[in-house]
């Protein structure tokens, strides 16, 4: 993607599911989690999960949601990393992440200037005459030139 989440009901099929697709309410995304919502709640207001919100202001996550809680509670209590660090940790994957994609349109577009290249220098050598020089075996001469300069040249 583009760097933005998709919102439901955008792209080309408006009701494709998809990992990035909004559709569970607080109390499911805690059951999904193993969290209280609260704790969901704070981790919105800290900025390190970031769900959807419908018109009423209510909270939606998405697939993608649940699997960043449960990587934050792994990180906090299995590693023991303060929240502070989580945050940072997911801002430098996102920016990976990011990263990659742009990687790979770059690749994408050197490939193509490549084939580009390669479909112009092919039509270059297509446009070379090709008519046949016949080949002269040139004899050395033994001829003598002699240079005597001119007289009024000597002066």
């Amino acid at each position: 993607m583009d760097g933005r989440r998709r919102r439901f009901g955008e792209g080309p099929n408006p009701y494709e599911l998809t990992d990035e697709s909004p559709v569970y309410v607080i109390s499911v995304a805690a059951q999904l989690s193993g969290l209280h919502p609260q704790t969901l709640r704070q981790y919105d207001r800290l900025g390190l999960v970031s769900p959807d919100r419908t018109a009423g202001r209510g909270r939606r996550y998405s697939a993608r949601d649940i699997q960043l809680l449960r990587q934050v509670t792994q990180l906090s209590q299995d590693e023991g990393v303060n929240l502070a660090g989580i945050k940072r940790i997911i801002e430098l994957e996102n920016q990976v992440a990011a990263l990659q994609e742009r990687i790979a349109e770059l690749q994408g577009a050197v490939e193509g200037a490549a084939t580009a290249m390669r479909q112009r220098e092919a039509a270059v050598h297509a446009s070379y005459r090709r008519d046949l020089v016949p080949y002269q075996d040139v004899q050395q001469a033994s001829a003598l030139v002699v240079w005597r300069p001119r007289r009024d040249q000597e002066r």
